[in-house]
């Protein structure tokens, strides 16, 4: 068994680019007095958390080698105010910093939201929605690990380092500069050693998304596993995934056994060059005691903010891959809307027409969908669309709400081009009612009036319009009724129901019934139908269906095969003429039938 993944992609890393940097940054524009706030409280946590060698160095020189204790007493005063300087900064940058990312990510994950409603059905017709989600959570959340600590961090240790190296600098320039003569080769093993470590955490990362995949197919299929008794295989197969991971592991913890020891080791020579040279210059008196003292606390502090801005490199390569995906989405065009938003063109007729229409959904494919499509539905007729999957029946609705855009040809609503109307406009006068109905977490009367300005009484009225709230008034609560992700809870029957109340309360010019009645029992049947003859009246009907006793009254019926029409006209005119629609008709109510 293979497993597909979309997940890999997430665990690209990416080098340092000034380009995304700086669009990353404009997302904390808006708060810019928020991050001046934390860049004071940054600096003063810095340089109180620093204090302390100094203080120390002063106390020895100053006051107990000379036996002034007396001194001693502001310098302990000295001592522990720092101390609370530093943790009462350290709180305020932690909750400005932290607050300020999240507001940053607030805004971000707002605007990828309304992006993704806005683009064209095509980009989720060739994008997969594991990758979709992955934009929207994982990627999101590495730039807000790095908002709120990659970018604090690493401005924390830069200003403790420039802290240490100024107390240093002021106290003795020579020992500074002897106290840097390992640094070289700090960065270089530190850099090496951490690209060994990233790339098996590279791979460590991949090797995990493949097996959390491999996990989550087989827990989602676990009835056709032991249906298939697949057990044996799939305990090899999880094998040949988990084995990998565990190497790659392996090869992590024993890069970074090495690292942290080493460099360890490489602190340790620093401070015995300090401990070296400054013997030796306390006994010939250049350099005082303190400062000796001062300098071996301040070296154990300098190579932690070095080695943790090694250890924030692989956060920002992150960050960098993670926005650019991030903003390969923002960038993909928006769907055009036409017209001009707020334009008022209401629909005085409902009339549909279409001319010459070609079209296909592959730019690049040869065989298109429609070929050559012309029809006229006149205002409150109905239309009915029959023929074989794949004919294209769907495709013809798609292009009237304006999903796509033909390839040639026009599609005209009461005489004006569907391209030329404001695409919510549009929308807002034609109701769907799908074989698949989607509902949404929340209550039955939110489900039909989907938080539109249409009131409770109006979604009441509408539901007994369409024979809904005949199961609704029996459910706890009525139309306050909880209803579960995708309506799981309630029978297709009683969902299909709710799009036909839905369809009503939101008294559209133009109606489309895409299969309405295909997945319910008999009884249910007779309810919908009632609903689609009251829901049809003095409204422009198009209707798809399999069930062709559900179009026998239809105004004019369009027989499609392989995109074209193949047949137009009335029940009667069709039964009459013998051809693929009288098959059709022959086949759905004598099966046994034969034909020539």
């Amino acid at each position: 068994m293979t497993v597909a993944l979309n997940q890999e992609e997430e665990l690209q890393y990416r080098a340092f680019e000034p380009r995304l940097m700086w669009r990353l940054l404009t997302y904390m524009k808006p708060y810019f007095w928020r991050v001046g706030g934390a860049l004071v409280f940054i600096i003063a946590a810095a340089a109180a958390s620093q204090a302390g060698p100094r203080l120390t160095q002063v106390a020895i020189d100053d006051h107990i080698l000379v036996g002034d204790l007396d001194g001693l007493t502001w310098i302990v005063v000295l001592f522990f105010a720092t101390i609370g300087l530093h943790y009462a900064a350290q709180y305020g940058q932690t909750v400005v910093t932290e607050v300020t990312g999240q507001l940053v990510m607030r805004d971000l994950r707002r605007q990828i939201f309304a992006h993704l409603q806005r683009l064209p059905l095509r980009y989720f017709d060739r994008t997969p929605i594991g990758r979709i989600m992955t934009r929207t959570t994982n990627d999101v959340e590495a730039l807000s690990e790095f908002f709120t600590e990659g970018i604090v961090s690493v401005f924390m240790d830069i200003f403790t380092l420039i802290a240490i190296v100024g107390f240093m600098l002021h106290m003795d320039v020579k020992l500074t500069l002897i106290s840097c003569l390992v640094v070289p080769v700090l960065f270089v093993t530190t850099f090496y050693l951490q690209g060994l470590a990233m790339h098996a955490y590279r791979e460590l990362r991949m090797r995990l998304a493949r097996l959390n995949a491999f996990l989550q197919e087989n827990i989602s299929g676990m009835e056709v596993v032991q249906l298939f008794n697949r057990q044996a295989e799939n305990a090899h197969d999880f094998d040949q995934e988990h084995v990998p991971y565990r190497k790659a592991e392996v090869r992590e913890i024993h890069y970074y056994a090495i690292f942290f020891p080493l460099t360890e080791f490489i602190s340790t020579v620093g401070m015995a060059l300090i401990i070296w040279y400054g013997t030796v210059s306390v006994l010939d008196t250049s350099v005082e005691l303190g400062v000796l003292v001062a300098f071996l606390q301040y070296i154990r502090r300098f190579f932690r903010p070095i080695m943790d801005i090694n250890d924030r490199y692989a956060l920002l390569q992150s960050a960098m891959a993670a926005s650019e995906r991030i903003f390969e989405l923002l960038d993909v065009p928006p769907e055009s809307e036409g017209g001009r938003k707020g334009e008022t063109l209401p629909i005085q007729n409902g009339d549909i027409e279409f001319r010459n229409v070609w079209f296909k959904y592959d730019p690049d494919a040869e065989e298109f969908v429609l070929k050559d499509i012309s029809f006229r539905v006149e205002s409150d007729q109905s239309l009915a669309l029959v023929g074989a999957t794949g004919s294209g029946k769907t495709t013809i609705v798609n292009l009237l709400c304006r999903f796509y855009d033909v390839h040639q040809g026009e599609i005209l609503v009461d005489g004006r081009d569907v391209r030329d109307w404001n695409v919510n406009e549009l929308r807002q006068r034609i109701s769907i009612v799908q074989q698949d109905v989607f509902l949404f977490s929340g209550d039955i009367s939110g489900n039909i009036t989907l938080g539109s300005e249409v009131d409770p009484i109006q979604a009441e009225t509408a539901a007994g319009y369409a024979n809904a709230l005949r199961f609704i008034e029996r459910l706890p609560g009525g139309m306050n009724h909880p209803v579960a992700e995708g309506g799981s809870t309630l029978s297709a029957g009683e969902r299909q129901l709710l799009s036909f109340a839905r369809a009503a309360a939101f008294q559209p010019e133009i109606l489309v019934l895409d299969e309405a009645t295909s997945s319910i029992d008999t009884e249910t049947e007779q309810l919908v139908q009632e609903a689609i003859s009251r829901l049809m009246k003095e409204r422009t009907s198009i209707v798809i269906a399999h069930r062709l006793s559900t179009i026998r009254n239809a105004d004019q019926i369009l027989v499609m095969h392989k995109g074209e029409i193949r047949e137009r006209g009335r029940h009667d005119d069709l039964i009459g003429r013998n051809g693929i629609y009288a098959k059709l008709y022959q086949m759905h109510y004598d099966p046994d039938h034969k034909t020539a």
